[in-house]
């Protein structure tokens, strides 16, 4: 019985969020630094309440039902047969170091199917329960979409285990029941990303340890009309989701940077139509060979990014203010005069609720080997934290259950974070810095205590691995003790330094630094002479 309430919550939690908005990074194990592989995940929603779910193992009876509820709107959608054993899911990475990210790409409305129980969240962590590897998780997702329909948007997945990482496109069949996909594995030491446009073009037809891919994603095609070529022709993004200027601009465009970032040598720029909105210029490829090998410390810092030193720069111009803010206030696309304009949409965002870098590492034992790299709102003012896949429970300041999306609570990560990054939005060109500094102490911190913890628990896992796992709960509930204790305080800090529009400096002095004299030039251009001081006379 409580194993049942626990998979309802689990996916119940998740209610109200719109996952248009998000961005996935796909590392292969020849492409990291350690040998381990790692998926990045940006859950951006503005109405998202950002918290680490848990689900534990479980045994069920035979004919034991689940009952599924999207998890967009929290509608009740059906029941679909419960297996006989599942697995301890911690986050989107479960215990055996599967891990499962997403994007929401649309695609053609006319697939977007009411017939069915599964929509894309409940799908994404039921496999989770289910899946000993990568390769057996896109084979669940295909069966159980077969068997019980699927009733969301076109959406890409990202999935990966210590050994290979996939990147699955699918998208519903409309008015029949099912869903059409196609999974291909990032070659080893390659990387490759999505941001809620779909990304496989051409795939091969007879190379099964690479590609996956539903029997009828091609034939559906002929019948709807979407595609007359031959087989080896096809291409999924052009047959279910051709861009348009938002799909790149606003999506494609999160990826030209990332791969802009790893591979600076391979000239990015050359697809730089592409990503300024022109669908007919020459496309990204779907993957890429960094320029050199990627560590966990790497990949944070790739979730930060505004594009700064481009041209989609969004701390430039006049949307950022005197103080740089590298963030506009939705909605994304506004109308002036009758005419429709847009902000750039990076991979750092406002409104994100949580995002996460799930490590797995194959040269560990399971429990010990995974590790989600944690952190609640803004990816650019989180910090993550540490959490083992072996853990039994999620630390409180992270839980279920700590707080709510419209009740403050001093206890709760997510709020304090927001607290933290909200404050500085008023400053942040400033209030970045002294936030940074806190930032990469922890994070340096908890990249140096990995693998002592490591050598610790792997010394109780050889006396029994329930002592490994309590041990490892133990130490990720400290570390989100220890940043929530600290952030509080680096509120309290914010504010005694940058008190009513002033600065203090290190030794405690108020200062009036005024604003930077690039805005000075603005008000002067904008206004004339009207703020113009009259020179004194001299006297004679």
């Amino acid at each position: 019985m409580r194993k049942k309430f626990m998979l309802f919550f689990t996916i119940f939690a998740f209610i109200g969020i719109v996952a248009f908005s998000c961005t996935n990074f796909l590392i292969s194990k020849g492409a990291t630094k350690d040998g381990s592989t790692m998926i990045t995940y940006a859950a951006d929603s503005h109405t998202l309440y950002g918290e680490l779910y848990f689900t534990p193992a479980g045994i069920h009876p035979d004919g034991e039902m689940i009952d599924i509820y999207e998890w967009d709107t929290g509608k009740y959608l059906g029941k679909i047969k419960q297996v006989r054993r599942t697995y301890k899911v911690v986050g989107n990475m479960n215990e055996f170091q599967v891990s499962i990210g997403e994007t929401t790409y649309g695609g053609r409305k006319e697939l977007h199917s009411k017939i069915g129980v599964l929509d894309y969240g409940s799908l994404m962590y039921i496999t989770l329960q289910r899946a000993k590897t990568a390769r057996e998780a896109i084979k669940i997702m295909g069966k159980l979409v077969e068997e019980y329909g699927y009733v969301s948007e076109g959406e890409t997945f990202s999935i990966a285990d210590p050994k290979e990482v996939w990147i699955m496109d699918m998208i519903g069949k409309g008015k029949e029941k099912g869903a059409v996909w196609v999974a291909r594995r990032v070659p080893d030491g390659y990387v490759t990303a999505h941001a809620n446009q779909a990304r496989i073009r051409k795939f091969p037809l007879h190379d099964p340890k690479n590609c996956l891919y539903s029997k009828d994603v091609i034939s559906f095609a002929r019948k709807m009309g979407y595609f007359k070529g031959k087989d080896e022709d096809f291409s999924f993004v052009d047959a279910y989701a051709p861009p348009d200027f938002g799909g790149l601009r606003f999506c494609e465009a999160r990826v030209w940077s990332f791969f802009r970032r790893v591979a600076p040598s391979k000239n990015m720029d050359r697809y730089i139509d592409y990503v300024r909105g022109n669908p007919k210029a020459e496309p990204l490829p779907l993957w890429i060979k960094p320029d050199k090998k990627l560590s966990v410390q790497d990949l944070m810092s790739l979730m930060r990014d505004h594009f700064e030193g481009t041209e989609f720069d969004l701390s430039k111009g006049v949307g950022a203010g005197p103080y740089k803010l590298p963030y506009r206030w939705r909605p994304l696309v506004w109308k002036y005069n009758g005419k429709k304009y847009f902000n750039e949409r990076a991979t750092s965002t406002q409104q994100t609720g949580f995002s996460f870098i799930a490590q797995a590492r194959g040269y560990l034992p399971n429990p010990i080997g995974g590790i989600l790299w944690f952190g609640v709102d803004d990816t650019f003012s989180t910090v993550y934290v540490p959490m083992y896949c072996g853990i039994n429970k999620a630390p409180y300041n992270y839980a279920v259950g700590t707080g709510d999306f419209y009740h403050f609570s001093w206890d709760s990560a997510w709020w304090v974070f927001n607290f933290v990054a909200n404050f500085a939005y008023s400053r942040y060109s400033d209030m970045i810095k002294d936030i940074q500094i806190v930032q990469r102490y922890f994070e340096d911190s908890f990249v140096e205590k990995v693998p002592k913890t490591d050598r610790a628990a792997l010394y109780f896992y050889k006396k029994a691995p329930a002592l490994a796992e309590e041990y490892l709960t133990k130490f990720s509930e400290k570390q989100a003790s220890i940043v929530v204790k600290r952030w509080k305080k680096l509120l309290i800090e914010l504010l005694v330094k940058y008190l009513d529009g002033n600065m203090k400096d290190e030794k405690g002095k108020v200062t009036h630094p005024g604003y930077p004299e690039s805005w000075y030039e603005r008000i002067v251009k904008e206004s004339g002479n009207k703020f113009l001081m009259p020179e004194k006379k001299k006297n004679n």
